[in-house]
C-alpha cells in the first residue's frame, strides 16, 4: 500500500489537518521578527523617544497579537479534529487487511503484526508528515529571516546543510535494514504467542529489543554529529550578529530567536527520516491496491 494511494482516498479530510498546520507554523516562524520590532518600540518608549508620539507605536504589538490569535485559533482547530479523523481511516486499513487476509489465507500471525504495523501510516499521517511541514516552514523561514538581518547568517546556516546531508544518507541506509529485521519479527509475534512457552514470547522481545538498541545507536552517533556542527554555526551567527552589525535588542531577539528555531528544527530530521524508512519497508508488506476507496466513515 502506498502513502500515495491513502492519501488520495481521504485527501479532503487530510488536506484540511494540513492546510491548518501550514496557517499555524507560518504565523509562529513571523513571530520573533514582530516580537523584535515590539521590543524596540518598548525600548523607544522607555527611553522617551519622540518616535513614540506617532500613531504607529501600536502597530507592532497589533501585530503580534493578531499573529498569535492565528497560531493559537488554528492549532486548537487542528488538535480538535486531528484524532478522529485519522484513528477513522486507521479503522479502514485493518479492515482492509483483515479482509484481504482472509480472502487469500495468510496467517493469522501475519495478519496481525501488519495490522499493526499499519499503524504507522497514521503515525506517519498525522504527526510526521505534519511534523516536516512545521520543520520546513521553520528552517526555510529563519533562514529567510536571517538573510534579512545579514546575509552572512543564513549562509553559516545553509553550510551545515552539506554535512547533515552526508551524514543523514549514511543513517537512512543503516535504519531501513535494521527496520525490516524489527518487522519480520513483528509479523511472528502472535504465532509466538501460540506457543504458550514464555521463553518463546521473552526471546522475540528481546531480539527486537536489540534491534531497537542497534537503531538507538546510530540516532545517538547522528545527534551528537549534528549537535557539535550546530554549535559551531550558532558560535559564528552570535559573533556576526554581536561584533560585526550594529543590531538593536529587538533585532538580536529576533535572531537568536530565528537561528534556535533553525537548530531545533534541523535536530529533529534524523527523527523524520527514520520513520520514513519504517515506511518505505512497510508498504512492501500490505499490499491493498483494490481496495483504496474509503469505507464507510463519520468525520
Amino acid at each position: 500500500m502506498k502513502l500515495l494511494d491513502l492519501f488520495k482516498a481521504y485527501k479532503k479530510k487530510i488536506l484540511f489537518i494540513f492546510s491548518l498546520t501550514v496557517v499555524e507554523n507560518v504565523a509562529w516562524i513571523i513571530e520573533p521578527w514582530i516580537f523584535g520590532t515590539l521590543i524596540d518600540e518598548f525600548i523607544l518608549k522607555a527611553n522617551g523617544s519622540v518616535f513614540h508620539l506617532a500613531p504607529i507605536k501600536f502597530l507592532p504589538l497589533f501585530l503580534w497579537i493578531l499573529l498569535y490569535a492565528i497560531n493559537s485559533g488554528t492549532g486548537t482547530v487542528r488538535r480538535m479534529y486531528e484524532p478522529r479523523i485519522f484513528q477513522n481511516i486507521f479503522a479502514d486499513i485493518v479492515t482492509k487487511i483483515s479482509r484481504k487476509g482472509q480472502r487469500d489465507k495468510i496467517n493469522t500471525s501475519v495478519v496481525a503484526g501488519r495490522a499493526q504495523l499499519s499503524h504507522e501510516y497514521i503515525n506517519f499521517l498525522q504527526y510526521r508528515i505534519p511534523e516536516l511541514m512545521e520543520q520546513s516552514i521553520a528552517i526555510i523561514g529563519a533562514i529567510c529571516a536571517l538573510t534579512i538581518f545579514d546575509w552572512r547568517i543564513s549562509v553559516a546556516c545553509l553550510l551545515v546543510v552539506i554535512p547533515l546531508g552526508i551524514i543523514g544518507q549514511f543513517y537512512n541506509s543503516r535504519v531501513l535494514y535494521l527496520q525490516k529485521d524489527l518487522h519480520d519479527q513483528y509479523e511472528t509475534i502472535v504465532d509466538t504467542f501460540v506457543t504458550k512457552k514464555p521463553e518463546n514470547i521473552r526471546s522475540i522481545y528481546k531480539s527486537m529489543a536489540n534491534v531497537q538498541s542497534k537503531i538507538g545507536k546510530y540516532n545517538g552517533f547522528n545527534f551528537g554529529f549534528m549537535r557539535l556542527t550546530l554549535l559551531i554555526v550558532f558560535l559564528v551567527v552570535l559573533y556576526i550578529s554581536i561584533d560585526l552589525d550594529n543590531f538593536t535588542t529587538g533585532d538580536i531577539y529576533a535572531i537568536v530567536s530565528y537561528l534556535w528555531t533553525f537548530i531545533t528544527s534541523a535536530e529533529y530530521l534524523p527523527e523524520l527520516m527514520e520513520s520514513r524508512s519504517s515506511l518505505k519497508d512497510i508498504s512492501q508488506r500490505i499490499i491493498i491496491e483494490d481496495e483504496v476507496e474509503p469505507l464507510e466513515v463519520t468525520a
